[in-house]
Parts: C-alpha cells; sequence; structure tokens
C-alpha cells in the first residue's frame, strides 16, 4: 500500500492535478470543502489518474486540513510517484 501526501485546494474552477509543492502532490478540485465533498472529489480524480478503483483510494489523515495523507491499495510509493512526473 503505498502513500501520497497531497494539498488539496477546494472551490477552484476546475479539477485539476497541478504537480509537485515540495513532497506534496497539489490538487485543485471545484468541490467546496464542506461535507466531504472535496475529499470525494480528490478520490475521484485520482481514482481515473491512477486507474484504481476509489475503493482503492483511502484518505488517512487530514479529512478536515488541506492537507492529507492518502492510502493507494495495490500501489507503492514509486509507482504513484512515476505517475505523476
Amino acid at each position: 500500500m503505498g502513500r501520497l501526501n497531497v494539498k488539496v485546494v477546494p472551490g477552484s474552477s476546475r479539477d485539476q492535478i497541478v504537480g509537485w509543492l515540495g513532497d506534496a502532490l497539489k490538487i485543485k478540485v471545484t468541490a467546496p470543502p464542506e461535507k466531504g465533498r472535496a475529499n470525494k472529489a480528490v478520490v475521484e480524480l485520482l481514482s481515473m489518474k491512477l486507474s484504481v478503483n476509489t475503493d482503492d483510494i483511502e484518505i488517512v489523515s487530514g479529512h478536515s486540513s488541506p492537507s492529507k495523507v492518502i492510502a493507494i491499495t495495490g500501489m507503492d510509493d514509486e509507482t504513484i510517484k512515476k505517475v505523476f512526473e
């Protein structure tokens, strides 16, 4: 199981993976940061980019923070980072 540090910017004009910001992947989503909507949008965006099921992606920490740690089942850290290079 791989882990990914992300920095989420909710309420953006479009959903996009911006790129690396230090050791965290910056992700912008249109969803607002309320009732888990932005978190759900992040999981769906990562699911499409990594070609994995949304059930294989779990937010481990930072549920109500812009900085999150996400676990991805079936992938290691190195494989995950290569996808976003």
